[in-house]
C-alpha cells in the first residue's frame, strides 16, 4: 500500500495514480519469474485506488461524486463501493478543511483513519491512497493529512508537476516527507506545462537530486488518460521494494 502525494494541487496525482494502477494491471497479465515481478504468485493482480478526501464534488442522483475518485475506481480491478473509496466528499472546490468546517465535519487524522476500510484495501495486491493538494494539506486545528500517512507508516510516491519552480517544490516536499520519518518509494515527473523551458535540463537536475527511484516521466498529453500515461511508467522498483521488505 502506497500514499500518493504531489508537489502541489495540480501536479497530476490522479492521472499518475490511475496510470500506475493501469501499468500494474498490465503487469499482472504478464506476470513471470522475472526478479522484478517474482513477488507475484498468479497471472492476475488486483489493484485499488482510494481517494479519502475530495472537494469539488458534483451532485448526482447517488450523492456527491468526485471525478478523481471515479477515475481511480475505473482504473482499479478491485471494485468497492464509492463510499469506501471516497468517504469524505465536499461540493465546493475549495480547501477541504474549509469545506469541512462549512458542513460541520471533522477532518481530524483519527477520523480519516477510522473511515478507511483497511481490511478491504488489504485485499488488493497493489493499493494506492491518493492525497489531496500537496504533502502538508491542512485538516484544521493545526492538524495535517501527512499525520495520517505517518500513523499508517505508508511509503510515499511523489508526483512532481513539471513547470517553472518544480525543483524547489520537489526538494522541499522530499525534505518534509523524509523529516516526517517516512520513505519515498518512488517519484514520477509529470509534464503540466507544455511550454516549460529547459525541460530536459530540469528533469536531469531532479534525477540527480531526488533520493528515491525514478518511475518515469509522463509527457504533456493532448488526450491524457490512464492508458496513455501508463506507457511511460515503470512499476518494477515498487515490487522490488515490496519484495525486499517481505
Amino acid at each position: 500500500m502506497f500514499f500518493v502525494t504531489g508537489t502541489d494541487t495540480d501536479s497530476g496525482k490522479t492521472l499518475v495514480s490511475s496510470a500506475l494502477l493501469t501499468a500494474v494491471n498490465r503487469l499482472g497479465a504478464i506476470a513471470s519469474a522475472d526478479s522484478a515481478v517474482s513477488i507475484l504468485a498468479s497471472n492476475t493482480l488486483s489493484t485499488l485506488g482510494v481517494k479519502p478526501i475530495a472537494s469539488g464534488c458534483a451532485q448526482t442522483s447517488e450523492g456527491l461524486r468526485n471525478a478523481d475518485a471515479l477515475q481511480l475506481m475505473t482504473s482499479s480491478s478491485l471494485k468497492l463501493a464509492y463510499s469506501t473509496i471516497n468517504p469524505f466528499t465536499f461540493e465546493p472546490a475549495i480547501a477541504p478543511h474549509i469545506a469541512a468546517a462549512q458542513v460541520g465535519v471533522s477532518l481530524a487524522p483519527e477520523a480519516i483513519i477510522e473511515s478507511l476500510d483497511l481490511a478491504a484495501f488489504a485485499q488488493a495486491d497493489f493499493c494506492l491512497i491518493e492525497g489531496a493538494g500537496g504533502w502538508r494539506l491542512p485538516l484544521g486545528e493545526g492538524r495535517y493529512l501527512s499525520e495520517v500517512v505517518q500513523k499508517l507508516e505508508l511509503p510515499v510516491l511523489l508526483v512532481v508537476g513539471m513547470k517553472l519552480g518544480c525543483l524547489n517544490h520537489a526538494l522541499l516536499t522530499q525534505e518534509a516527507i523524509l523529516a516526517d520519518g517516512l520513505k519515498i518509494a518512488g517519484w514520477v515527473a509529470n509534464s503540466v506545462d507544455p511550454n516549460m523551458s529547459m525541460f530536459a535540463e530540469n528533469l536531469a537536475s531532479l534525477k540527480e537530486m531526488m533520493s528515491a527511484p525514478f518511475l518515469g516521466c509522463v509527457p504533456f498529453l493532448d488526450a491524457p488518460s490512464a492508458e496513455n500515461a501508463a506507457d511511460y511508467l515503470n512499476t518494477s522498483p515498487l515490487f522490488q521494494s515490496a519484495e525486499a521488505n517481505a
